[in-house]
């Protein structure tokens, strides 16, 4: 069985560096797992689209059609997309079908992904060189229900890994560890 885990928040919040982690653990443990980051999307597939709600509808909209067919062919996506909009995630999670998708808030308050601003966008943003940008001047639906919610204000990214890979276990997406 395989699974979408889809990684939502702020920027700045972590969902990169989580994902990062978890395919890197899954794939040491032998499964098949593709990260899909919503800035490698808009590198290539999403290269003509902007950050209007539409076009940040019709990234979702990519994103989501590509973590089903890695799915369908036995691949754990991990996508890691800010997608604001809870409309838009739960398309995707209608797509899936159930137990094969799991909304992960990558929760972090505001003031944190200001401080760390691992792009700048928060700065761009400041000072008026950057317009729309997601929790700052655009809004931002977190997740009334996810399966998972990550701190990671409060844990470290192995921390927060481990509790993914737990509810792929947990799931059925990943078989349970073997007893000694």
């Amino acid at each position: 069985m395989s699974a979408t885990l889809w990684l939502t928040g702020l920027p700045g919040a972590g969902k990169t560096t989580l994902a990062q982690q978890l395919v890197g653990q899954l794939r040491s443990l032998g499964y098949s797992a593709c990260l899909i980051d919503g800035d490698v999307l808009r590198q290539g597939l999403s290269r003509d689209l902007g950050f209007s709600d539409a076009d940040r509808q019709e990234q979702v909209r990519r994103a989501g059609e590509v973590a089903w067919l890695l799915a369908q062919q036995g691949t754990i996506a991990v996508v890691a997309l800010v997608s604001p909009f809870a409309v838009d995630r739960n398309r995707v999670r209608a797509l899936h079908g159930p137990g094969r998708f799991a909304e992960v808030w990558v929760a972090c308050p505001v003031s944190v992904c200001v401080a760390r601003d691992p792009k700048g966008l928060y700065a761009l943003a400041r000072s008026g060189q950057l317009q729309g940008l997601t929790g700052y001047d655009a809004r931002y639906e977190p997740p009334t229900q996810p399966e998972l919610v990550v701190h990671t204000d409060q844990c470290s990214v192995t921390e927060g890994a481990a509790v993914l890979l737990d509810w792929l276990r947990r799931s059925g997406a990943l078989p349970a560890p073997s007893a000694p």
